[in-house]
């Protein structure tokens, strides 16, 4: 299956799938670096992937994290690198009529996550992998979109088969999401590009 490189599919790619991101439509990307608990003025300089994980590293205490916040195809988005507390923050970054996607890999406890919120409210979350169990005010939100490419049966049930690997089940899932959000962030961006940073105390 070809990955489109704009999209989001390429995360599956990676082996070492590690910082959460959230897109945001309806703010900046500065505000929602500051809508997740960022720093003002935290962070002199725009940073690359590596420098921002450096400076994780670096920090003094375990409990300081860093997002490089930037904007592309009509989404604010912020990576983060750290333990990340982006899915708690959901419902107030998506306060005032925003919308919310995010994408956690959940490295320490798979599957990785997919969560939506729009104008305060958890509209729909599920685990990727686990599409048949959904939770939110909505948990039916995509739930047509999984079943016209052949997630779930009409029922809910889980329909991919049972051999496949798990990155094809995850990129297929990844595939309806940025279809149905029109996401799109390039890795290089991601990787290379110096962005804006805050520091999350």
């Amino acid at each position: 299956m070809s990955v489109v490189r704009g999209g989001i599919q390429w995360l599956v790619e990676q082996d070492d799938w590690q910082h959460s991101v959230v897109f945001a439509r309806g703010i900046t990307p500065e505000e929602l670096g500051l809508r997740m608990g960022g720093v003002p003025g935290s962070v002199v300089s725009p940073m690359t992937d590596a420098e921002a994980w450096n400076m994780v590293l670096d920090l003094a205490t375990a409990d300081d994290d860093v997002v490089r916040v930037g904007a592309h195809g009509g989404w604010s988005f912020a990576v983060e690198y750290g333990l990340g507390d982006g899915a708690q923050r959901l419902v107030d970054i998506s306060r005032n009529g925003v919308e919310v996607v995010h994408l956690d890999p959940s490295v320490d406890h798979p599957p990785a996550m997919f969560s939506y919120a729009r104008d305060g409210v958890d509209v729909c979350s599920f685990g990727i992998g686990e599409e048949c169990w959904r939770w939110g005010v909505q948990r039916d939100f995509l739930l047509a979109e999984l079943v016209a490419a052949g997630v779930l049966y009409s029922d809910g049930q889980y329909a991919r088969p049972e051999d496949e690997s798990y990155r094809d089940r995850d990129r297929h899932t990844l595939a309806i999401i940025e279809t149905r959000f029109d996401l799109s962030l390039p890795r290089d961006v991601w990787e290379s590009e110096r962005l804006p940073a805050f520091v999350i105390a």
